[in-house]
C-alpha cells in the first residue's frame, strides 16, 4: 500500500482488511464528482489563460508583465482547444467499445477524427490512415516525434476516470498515448495521470508528483526529471528562476537529453515547466498558472496540466467564482458529442466501470450517500522503452475490412520513400520527385526536413529547415520564363515562425513574416514576374530564421507558370 499521508478529511482509509487482504480508500461519490469537475475546470483555465503566449518564449522567462490578465469569460475559449477535444476522442472510444477496447479501434476512431492536429498527434494520426496500425504508428521507425508532448497533454481523462487507480492510467497510456508517442512520450502521459489519480485523496503536492512518478519506468529520463525537480525545488524552495535555469542548463543544453527531440515541444523540458509551477506555485491557483506559463515553450499546455491536478485536489465547489461563474454549461466541446454536464456524466459512468474492474466496490452508507470503495494498490510501470534505441516493430498493419472503416485514407506515397540520414539529401529527394529543377541549400535536421503527406489537412507538403541561426534554408531554380510568368506557392509554419523572402537574380521582391501568434494555415503566393518575361533568372525562396524555435517552413504547390 502507497502510505502517503492524505489529509484530506473526506477520504477514510478502512481500518478492516477484506477476506482477501485488500485494503480500500472510501471516497463518496459526491467529493469525486467535485474534485473530477475541478480537475477539468483547472486544465480548461491553465489552457485559456495562458493561450496568448504559446511557443512565443522558448529558452526565455516570460516577463511578468506580459502575462494576460484573467478574465472569468475566458474560462470558454476552451471549447475549441484540441488540449480538450483531442482526449474526449478517447473517452468516446471507451464509452462506446467498452473499457477492454482493443487499441486497433481506438487508433480507427483517432484515425477518422476530424480536427487538425500537430506532432506527434498528426504523425500517429498520418500513420494511421496509411494503414499502420498501433502500437507501430508511434513507433520510431515510422514516426519522427515519438517524444513530444502529446499525450501529456490528453492523459488528463486518464486520473479524471482512476481516482487511486495507478494501474488503470497506465493501462489507459498504453491503450491511448501509443497510437502517437512511445517511450517517454508516452510516460509523461503517464505521469500526468497518476498525479490526477492521487490529487482525490491529498492536496500534498509533493506527494500527488511521487504517485504520478511511480507511474512510470524509474530508469527513464522522464522519471530523472520529475526527481530533479522535486530535489531542486527542496534544495531552493523560494526561488523557482534559478531552478528553471538549471532545467535549461540540463533538459535543453545537454545532448544526452535531446535525443529524439524535437526542440521546445520535447516532453521533458515542458514536464518540466509543469512542475515548476505545481511545486512553486505553493498550491495558490493564480500563481501555479502563471509559474507554469512563464516558463515558456508549450505555455498553454502547461499550465494547464500544472493546474488541472491542483484544482481536482481542492474541489470544484471550493475554486474562486472567477474560474467557474461564466462556464458555458450548454456548449459542446468542439468535435466532440459533450458539453460540460455530458463530460461529467461519461467521466463518472467509466470510473465506476473502472473501480467494478480493479475489484473495487460501491456502496451506500448509513447517511444514505454512495461511496467508492477503491482498492490500494501498488503502481506497476511499464519496462523501459526508448525512443532513441527502440524495442523491434510489431509489423501492425490494418486489415481490408479495418481500411474499409477509415473516413480519410491516405494513399499517396509512402513518405519513407523520400528517407535519408541526410536532411538535405532527404529535401532534394523531394524536389526531384514533384518538383524537378528546383535545389535545395543546406538543411539542419531540427523538424526532421522531408516530405508530409500531410499538415493540417494541406496534403504533398514538404518542409525545409534553415542550417543555422542566421542563415536561410533556400529553394532556388535557373528557369527562362515564358511571356506570362508567375510564380506561385503555398507556404505556412504550424508551430512557430520565419521570415519568407522571394529573389530574383538576388533582387528581393517579397519579404513578410510566416506563422507566429498561433496562425497554423497555410498562405497562398502568386507573384508575377512579368519584368523578367522571356529572360532566363534564378529564382529564390528563403526560410530565413527571426529566431532559433522551429523556424522550418512548410511549402506545397510550388510552381512557375
Amino acid at each position: 500500500m502507497n502510505r502517503m499521508g492524505y489529509g484530506w478529511m473526506a477520504v477514510i482509509l478502512l481500518a478492516g482488511m477484506t477476506a482477501r487482504g485488500v485494503e480500500f480508500r472510501k471516497l463518496s461519490v459526491d467529493e469525486y464528482r467535485d474534485k473530477m469537475k475541478g480537475g477539468w475546470i483547472g486544465q480548461i483555465a491553465g489552457v485559456c489563460w495562458g493561450a496568448p503566449t504559446e511557443f512565443k518564449w522558448n529558452d526565455a522567462i516570460i516577463p511578468s508583465d506580459k502575462v494576460p490578465v484573467w478574465r472569468p469569460e475566458m474560462i470558454n475559449d476552451a471549447f475549441g482547444q484540441d488540449d480538450l477535444y483531442v482526449e474526449m476522442t478517447f473517452l468516446r472510444t471507451l464509452e462506446e467499445y467498452g473499457l477492454d477496447v482493443d487499441i486497433r479501434q481506438a487508433g480507427l476512431d483517432f484515425a477518422n477524427s476530424e480536427y487538425a492536429l500537430w506532432c506527434a498527434n498528426a504523425a500517429g494520426r498520418k500513420n494511421l490512415r496509411r494503414g499502420i496500425a498501433p502500437p507501430d504508428s508511434s513507433h520510431p521507425a515510422f514516426n519522427a516525434c515519438p517524444n513530444d508532448i502529446d499525450y501529456q497533454i490528453e492523459a488528463d481523462f486518464a486520473g479524471l476516470i482512476s481516482p487511486g487507480m495507478p494501474n488503470s492510467v497506465i493501462r489507459l497510456g498504453n491503450l491511448f498515448g501509443r497510437l502517437m508517442n512511445y517511450g517517454d512520450g508516452v510516460y509523461g502521459g503517464q505521469f500526468m495521470g497518476g498525479m490526477y489519480a492521487e490529487a482525490f485523496f491529498t492536496q500534498d503536492r509533493e506527494a500527488i508528483v511521487r504517485a504520478g512518478l511511480a507511474c512510470i519506468p524509474a530508469e527513464s529520463q522522464y522519471a530523472e526529471m520529475v526527481r530533479d525537480l522535486l530535489l531542486w525545488h527542496r534544495e531552493q524552495p523560494q526561488d523557482w528562476q534559478k531552478c528553471w535555469q538549471k532545467c535549461i542548463e540540463k533538459y535543453r543544453k545537454n545532448p544526452a537529453y535531446q535525443k529524439c527531440s524535437n526542440g521546445g515541444i520535447d516532453v521533458k523540458i515542458n514536464g518540466a515547466m509543469v512542475l515548476l509551477g505545481f511545486l512553486y506555485g505553493e498550491g495558490d491557483l493564480d500563481k501555479t498558472i502563471t509559474i507554469a506559463m512563464r516558463g515558456g515553450f508549450d505555455s498553454d499546455c502547461n499550465p494547464s496540466s500544472a493546474a488541472g491536478p491542483l484544482f481536482a485536489s481542492i474541489g470544484f465547489s471550493r475554486l474562486p467564482a472567477r474560474f467557474t461563474e461564466k462556464l458555458d454549461l450548454k456548449r459542446k466541446f468542439s468535435f466532440t458529442a459533450y458539453s460540460v454536464p455530458e463530460l461529467m456524466a461519461v467521466c463518472e459512468k467509466l470510473t465506476r466501470q473502472i473501480l467494478l474492474q480493479q475489484g473495487g466496490k460501491i456502496e451506500t452508507g448509513d447517511d444514505g450517500k454512495e461511496y467508492f470503495l477503491i482498492p490500494s494498490q501498488a503502481a506497476r510501470p511499464d519496462a523501459l522503452a526508448l525512443s532513441w534505441e527502440p524495442g523491434p516493430i510489431a509489423n501492425s498493419v490494418f486489415t481490408p475490412e479495418e481500411k474499409a472503416k477509415l473516413k480519410f485514407p491516405i494513399n499517396g506515397p509512402n513518405p519513407r520513400g523520400f528517407d535519408d540520414p541526410d536532411p538535405t539529401r532527404r529535401v532534394q529527394k523531394v524536389l526531384d520527385h514533384f518538383y524537378p529543377g528546383w535545389v535545395t541549400g543546406p538543411n539542419a535536421p531540427d523538424m526532421n526536413p522531408g516530405y508530409r503527406e500531410e499538415v493540417v489537412n494541406e496534403t504533398g507538403v514538404f518542409l525545409t529547415h534553415p542550417p543555422k541561426k542566421d542563415e536561410p534554408a533556400v529553394l532556388s531554380r535557373k528557369v527562362k520564363l515564358s511571356e506570362h510568368p508567375t510564380l506561385s506557392f503555398r507556404v505556412s509554419n504550424t508551430t512557430g515562425d520565419f521570415r519568407l523572402l522571394v529573389k530574383v537574380d538576388d533582387v528581393t521582391i517579397l519579404a513578410t513574416d510566416i506563422g507566429g501568434k498561433g496562425d497554423r494555415n497555410f498562405r497562398t503566393f502568386e507573384i508575377n514576374l512579368a519584368p523578367w518575361a522571356g529572360r532566363e533568372v534564378t529564382i529564390e525562396l528563403l526560410n530565413q530564421p527571426t529566431g532559433w524555435f522551429c523556424e522550418a517552413a512548410q511549402w506545397s504547390a510550388l510552381k512557375v507558370e
